[in-house]
C-alpha cells in the first residue's frame, strides 16, 4: 500500500464540504472507486477518513481480538458511533462530511488534514494546533528517543 503522510491544508463551506488538496488526492487514487469510512477518533479530538478496505481490515482485527459480552458490544457501539460511508469526487476531489461529524469534531472554516500512514485525521485548524502546543518539546524528545532507540 502507499504509504499516505502529510499535512494539508483547506477550507470546509458552511454545508461541511472540503475539497482534498491534489497532493493528497493522487496518493488516494488507488481507493477511489472505493468507498471511506470516517469516524470519530478514539484518542482525539478529530475525525477519521480511512479508505474502506484499510477499516474492513481494522474491524476484522477487532472482531477477532473482541469476543462478546458486554464491554466489548459497549466498545464497539463507541467506536462505531456516527461512523458514516463516504464517497470522495473521485473528479472534484471533494468530501462530503456527515453533519453529525462535522459538528462533533467542532470544525470550522480552517481545516487541516494530517494523513498518517493509512488514515487521514480531519481537524478544525485550531484545534490541531492546540494539540501540537500541548506535547512540551521535552516529552516530543523523551518519545522520540524510546522509539528510535528501541532497535538498540
Amino acid at each position: 500500500m502507499t504509504t499516505i503522510v502529510g499535512q494539508h491544508e483547506c477550507k470546509a463551506d458552511a454545508k461541511g464540504r472540503i475539497n482534498i488538496p491534489t497532493a493528497l488526492k493522487n496518493k488516494l487514487l488507488p481507493f477511489m472507486n472505493d468507498e471511506f469510512v470516517i469516524k470519530r477518533a478514539v484518542f482525539k479530538d478529530c475525525l477519521e477518513l480511512h479508505p474502506k478496505v484499510k477499516f474492513d481490515e481494522v474491524m476484522q482485527k477487532i472482531m477477532n481480538k473482541g469476543g462478546r459480552g458486554k464491554k466489548f458490544d459497549l466498545f464497539l457501539m463507541k467506536y462505531t458511533a456516527g461512523l458514516k460511508e463516504v464517497p470522495i469526487d473521485a473528479d472534484t476531489g471533494r468530501l462530503q462530511i456527515p453533519k453529525n461529524l462535522f459538528d462533533y469534531a467542532g470544525i470550522s472554516k480552517e481545516v487541516v488534514l494530517n494523513a498518517q500512514h493509512d488514515k487521514i485525521e480531519i481537524w478544525d485548524k485550531d484545534k490541531y494546533e492546540s494539540v501540537l502546543d500541548s506535547m512540551t518539546d521535552m516529552e516530543y524528545e523523551e518519545m522520540a528517543e524510546s522509539i528510535f532507540d528501541a532497535d538498540e
